[in-house]
């Protein structure tokens, strides 16, 4: 059993690591599910201070992960369109058989949002996909190390109780 649930833990934190750079997947929160399920082993010692405050962090970082955008693209003077844009133009990024896709569709789609949907002149659109895109990128970084920390507690916890599983 223990051996199952440290398996399923470690899928859940790649599954994480991936969902901190694809946006149909909630990174973090994954990541974290794989902490919970490494505390559920039966050979492991519940810490609810950790799982607590780790959960509270995932959390944190989920709700950021939709107002950094929003506010990149506020800052550089956009508009919802563009960041409807950025959304849309990573998906389209990420199946495009472009090489760059997932930098170049967030851009792409922040200053056509901007250009379709707005009317905005073309400095200004520019500028508002340049917020967007900086935005998306900050977000995107966070998840990712949120993601690797987690990983990193992850591995710290069965390193220690390796006795546990082996």
């Amino acid at each position: 059993m223990d051996l199952l649930l440290l398996a399923i833990g470690f899928l859940l934190m790649f599954v994480g690591i991936a969902g901190s750079l694809l946006p149909v997947i909630p990174g973090t929160p994954v990541s974290w599910l794989g902490l919970l399920v490494l505390y559920l082993a039966p050979g492991m010692t519940f810490d609810w201070l950790f799982i607590i405050l780790t959960g509270v962090v995932a959390i944190g970082i989920y709700i950021l992960d939709y107002i950094i955008p929003a506010v990149g693209t506020r800052k550089f003077g956009g508009s919802q369109a563009g960041a409807w844009g950025t959304t849309i133009g990573l998906l389209v990024g990420i199946i495009a058989p472009i090489p760059m896709g997932i930098l170049i569709g967030p851009f792409a789609g922040a200053l056509i949002g901007e250009l379709v949907f707005n009317k905005t002149q073309g400095k200004q659109a520019f500028r508002a996909a340049v917020g967007s895109f900086i935005g998306f990128l900050a977000s995107t970084f966070i998840k990712f190390m949120a993601t690797l920390v987690y990983l990193g507690l992850f591995l710290y916890k069965v390193w220690v109780h390796w006795d546990v599983f082996f």
